[in-house]
């Protein structure tokens, strides 16, 4: 067997990341592009939005379930194919309602990727590395925060909204060709199963690092998805200038991933909780911030930084999944996506409510300390076990 060359395996599966937080991202940029394409209003076309996260949270579970058996390099090219076909059925797709078809078809793979990914990362490294292995790999979804959707983005309004998804199938193309390459094998466990996968969901310990991300991640979501609207309303920049904010907070989430990570490998539980609190701190700054922009821009920054909790919520999943290792990864992006959900929601009822739209802010505080106060739970259920800081 030939040697793995661990810094280009780790690369093609951030590569992978890239083409996934591309075409997440991307979406949401040229949803007014599509809408007219397809000859729907925007409210509408926001369901293929939906339709995307739908199929991450469908697909997490049911495919590390049904691939429990499945060599992993395998399972990481095949999923990368799938999201390849996928991204071109986006782009061709001719009636709304084969968009919304192509688009739930795109989300199946990606929490997958991302959990069966990271467990191989962790393989290639000392476990005193495995988070910083995982977080090269998350760096591809990060950086497509600051590069990714511009780049889709500029294609869609040069060449036409279909090309912003034609070029997520081509990098999903070269992903395959580097995972091919690069990627090593790895066999899942000799008594792998579909019903030892499922086994993860009797475990308390999972279910309560699942809801620390659903929680704790929902506020940076309930900022971000409001951000445009309260830099041009409450701020008063022009719309031109938003993407600025948009790279800021994409530059913020790769400082964290990168530091989250490092401080991980050391104390992965204080890690956490150490997170959670920062990004509290940073999010009660955002609605006093919002009437400057001198202000505004460190914050946004801030608040991104706050991102690097998932790589940490990553590696604490191997530690307590046991056997059940691939559901468990797979899990941690269907709780991101259901903090996708919950944060906009809880944003949406406060402004509704005439609280304005600074208030997003103090709603994102109050579910990074509700994350928090889970996280508390969790350590405490830890230490009566076997007491240590690191676990």
């Amino acid at each position: 067997m030939k040697p793995v060359d661990t810094r280009m395996a780790l690369l093609a599966l951030a590569v992978g990341g890239f083409a996934i937080g591309t075409t997440e991202f991307a979406a949401m940029s040229l949803l007014p592009q599509f809408a007219r394409g397809l000859g729907i209003d925007e409210p509408t076309a926001g369901h293929v939005i939906s339709a995307y996260a739908l199929g991450v949270v469908v697909g997490a579970p049911t495919i590390a379930v049904l691939a429990a058996k499945i060599e992993r390099r395998v399972l990481l090219i095949g999923l990368m194919t799938f999201l390849g076909i996928a991204n071109g059925l986006s782009a061709l797709a001719p009636t709304y309602h084969l968009m919304l078809l192509a688009r739930f078809l795109s989300g199946l793979p990606h929490g997958a990727y991302f959990g069966v990914g990271s467990l191989v990362a962790a393989s290639m490294v000392p476990r005193e590395k495995r988070s910083r292995a995982v977080s090269r790999m998350m760096l591809g979804l990060t950086i497509a925060t600051i590069a990714g959707v511009p780049l889709a983005n500029g294609i869609g309004q040069w060449f036409g909204w279909r090309w912003g998804f034609g070029i997520v199938a081509i990098i999903a193309a070269a992903t395959v060709a580097m995972l091919v390459r690069f990627a090593p094998v790895l066999q899942p466990a000799k008594d792998a199963s579909p019903l030892g996968e499922l086994a993860a969901l009797r475990n308390g310990q999972v279910w309560l690092t699942l809801a620390i991300g659903a929680v704790g991640f929902g506020g940076i979501f309930c900022v971000y998805t409001y951000l445009a609207s309260t830099l041009t309303e409450v701020t008063g920049v022009s719309s031109a200038f938003t993407p600025v904010a948009f790279a800021l907070f994409g530059v913020g989430m790769t400082i964290g991933t990168l530091v989250c990570a490092k401080a991980a490998d050391v104390a992965l539980m204080p890690a956490a909780g150490i997170t959670l609190l920062f990004g509290a701190g940073a999010l009660a700054l955002y609605a006093p911030a919002t009437p400057h922009l001198w202000a505004m821009l460190p914050v946004v920054l801030l608040i991104g930084c706050g991102g690097g909790l998932s790589t940490i919520l990553q590696t604490r999943l191997m530690d307590v999944a046991e056997e059940a290792q691939t559901l468990a990864a797979a899990l941690n992006h269907s709780a991101f996506n259901t903090a996708n959900a919950i944060g906009p929601w809880l944003g949406g009822l406060a402004i509704a409510g005439g609280y304005g739209l600074p208030s997003t802010g103090w709603v994102g505080t109050a579910l990074a300390l509700g994350g928090f106060a889970i996280w508390a739970l969790s350590w405490k259920l830890d230490s009566r076990k076997a007491p240590s800081l690191g676990s």
